[in-house]
């Protein structure tokens, strides 16, 4: 027989309960998280979000409640009166912030029965992601995830109070807007008032905020709900959460200074530090020195190592001279056995005319001269790992570039090569040895960086074609502008002056993770028809795609910018989490299914027909 709740309210949280509580009453709620019959004793783990309480049930007490309460089982909602007492000193839970009392039962409420769930909140040992998924009621329940969805909460409130402070409107945009191409898939919705057309869910709100702009909000923020129908990975869902903000008449550095003022402010509220203003770096000095555009800075930097060798030993080891020699230090890897040494050569990736020397022992007796001066010029340690990266003989001539670019075409592809070794050697070899400190982990190390001035155009080799590389509103530098007007007559062409502009992006990293994209935005239609052009748009295609936006920048837009920061990936390097999934409350699988609700699936004829749509198999 179940009971009512009636009006009986909680006088407390589970995890509440302190030695200071002694002799009070308390009202408790929550789940049966536990059940030990001792006889006449019969102890039971109570559980709420905040934590865990011990109830004592007496027989010799009260017979009746004692009896009642051996029903209980795992999962069972209950309600329990009683007095909290302080436990005898060797009973004490130094392990429980409530393991100092207990709560004496005096009266039980049996609000509802569980089955049995296909696994409990207090398993220690996990069952599969899909049992977890399709279960997530009850996954929900466990503690780690009860911690992960109140940080969630702790680090979006800070952030949603710090740029209120800031004088930041939140203001929400439309969920079914016009399908606009942003380098991903849209999901689409039928509408059935306008037979045969379309609306797309946002992949982001970034014309919305750039037309806020224009409308004179000034600062504008949102943490949005956006959808983008593309291949998942660990750190992407189908549906996701971004912080996005616009700002009127900025600098790059004001929207780095409001950026890293709402990470702090959310890092606190989850119980980190972190230290600003963040290093900046160019994107060529990125790829440079770690071979990637997000660089982990928990590692060491590459270092070219050309000068330590005379031409004959690189003539004799069949390097090109004139492209990059990298060193790649991974530290505290210790000594490597052979098949481990053998192991390294399948993890190295060529991007093009890359070749690599996996065994530095064997340079060291060969060419002992240059191995001491790398040692010496990579600030080599005992125990640490050096693996070589260079350019093939054979690869061709250098390719001229501007004197702003730091980076040829031919340097790439050693650098890229180089920057996959590197993450995939630290990977292997350097966790054993705690260099990639779990960020839940006390000892937290939290490296950021603004990544800057990254290229405006890339080119598509099966397209032949330029493409944006950040997306079409993003301003180009103003001593730029004269490359990009020269570039809109050589379209076809990968050497075209359109490899060389900047664009006023920049990107903020943590460990080796994107967390965000951000720019300065085209606020002249003339520009931005320029740009258009060079992505082999004519006018007709910028009209019809972008028509109203392209109008709204003829009515006085002021220069603005503002930037978009993943705020599930921020909550799972804040946990510790290994995946997206374990820090939003619904995620889907890695094939975009939602095990829990069955989603999606197929639709009745009545409905599709409503939309006038067909679906062939």
């Amino acid at each position: 027989m179940l009971d009512f709740l009636g009006d009986l309210r909680r006088t407390h949280m589970c995890g509440a309960l302190r030695a200071s509580d002694a002799g009070k009453k308390a009202v408790l709620m929550g789940w049966v998280n536990r059940r030990r019959d001792h006889g006449n004793l019969l102890f039971i783990d109570l559980r709420d979000r905040t934590g865990i309480a011990q109830i004592v049930f007496n027989a010799e007490r009260d017979a009746a409640i004692h009896e009642k309460a051996g029903g209980l089982r795992n999962e069972y909602v209950i309600a329990v009166t009683g007095t909290v007492k302080l436990r005898d000193p060797n009973t004490i839970n130094r392990n429980m912030p409530t393991g100092e009392v207990e709560l004496v039962a005096e009266e039980l409420r049996i609000l509802n029965e569980s089955k049995l769930p296909p696994f409990l909140p207090s398993d220690t040992a996990l069952t599969n992601e899909e049992t977890r998924l399709k279960y997530r009621y009850i996954d929900l329940r466990r503690d780690v995830m009860q911690f992960n969805i109140e940080t969630r909460h702790k680090v979006a409130k800070a952030i949603r109070d710090y740029l209120s402070d800031q004088g930041f409107f939140e203001i929400e945009t439309p969920f079914m807007t016009r399908s606009t191409p942003e380098g991903a898939r849209d999901y689409l919705v039928p509408s059935r008032v306008q037979p045969g057309t379309f609306y797309a869910l946002p992949q982001s709100p970034q014309m919305f905020k750039q037309i806020l702009m224009i409308s004179g909000f000034d600062k504008y923020f949102q943490i949005v709900r956006c959808f983008r129908d593309e291949d998942l990975r660990a750190d992407r869902q189908p549906e996701f959460t971004q912080i996005d903000l616009e700002m009127s008449y900025p600098q790059p550095e004001r929207v780095w200074e409001v950026v890293e003022g709402f990470l702090t402010a959310a890092f606190r509220a989850a119980g980190s530090e972190i230290k600003t203003p963040f290093p900046r770096m160019d994107y060529d000095e990125a790829i440079r020195l770690y071979g990637i555009d997000k660089p982990d800075l928990r590692l060491p930097a590459f270092t070219d190592v050309r000068e330590c060798f005379t031409p004959e030993n690189l003539q004799e080891l069949a390097i090109n001279p004139n492209l990059p020699l990298i060193a790649i230090r991974t530290p505290k890897v210790s000594e490597l056995s052979r098949k481990e040494r053998d192991d390294i050569k399948p993890m190295f990736h060529s991007k093009g005319g890359a070749k690599i020397f996996e065994d530095f022992k064997r340079i060291a007796n060969k060419f002992p001269e240059a191995a001491a001066a790398i040692a010496k010029k990579a600030s080599m340690e005992e125990g640490d790992l050096i693996v070589l990266v260079a350019g093939s003989a054979q690869a061709g001539p250098q390719t001229a570039m501007p004197a702003h670019r730091k980076v040829t075409p031919q340097e790439l592809a050693i650098y890229a090569s180089a920057g996959l070794l590197r993450l995939a050697l630290a990977q292997k070899y350097a966790d054993r040895h705690g260099i990639f400190k779990k960020t839940g982990d006390p000892a937290k190390d939290f490296r950021f960086i603004w990544v800057t001035n990254f290229p405006m155009f890339e080119w598509d080799e099966g397209e032949k074609i330029w493409n944006a590389a950040h997306h079409p509103f993003t301003s180009p530098h103003e001593e730029d502008m004269k490359l990009l007007e020269a570039g809109v007559e050589s379209l076809n062409d990968p050497q075209s002056p359109l490899s060389s502009v900047r664009a006023l992006a920049y990107d903020v990293v943590l460990n080796g993770t994107e967390l965000g994209s951000g720019s300065i935005r085209i606020h002249r239609q003339d520009i931005q028809s320029k740009i258009f052009r060079a992505l082999g748009m004519t006018e007709e295609e910028a009209r019809a795609r972008f028509g109203f936006f392209l109008e709204a920048l003829e009515y006085g837009t002021p220069p603005h910018g503002g930037i978009a920061l993943g705020l599930d990936r921020i909550v799972m390097i804040i946990a510790g989490a290994e995946s997206l999934r374990e820090v939003i409350p619904f995620p889907k699988t890695a094939r975009a299914v939602d095990l829990m609700v069955d989603a999606p699936t197929p639709v009745s004829d009545s409905q599709l027909k409503d939309l006038g749509i067909v679906v062939k198999k």
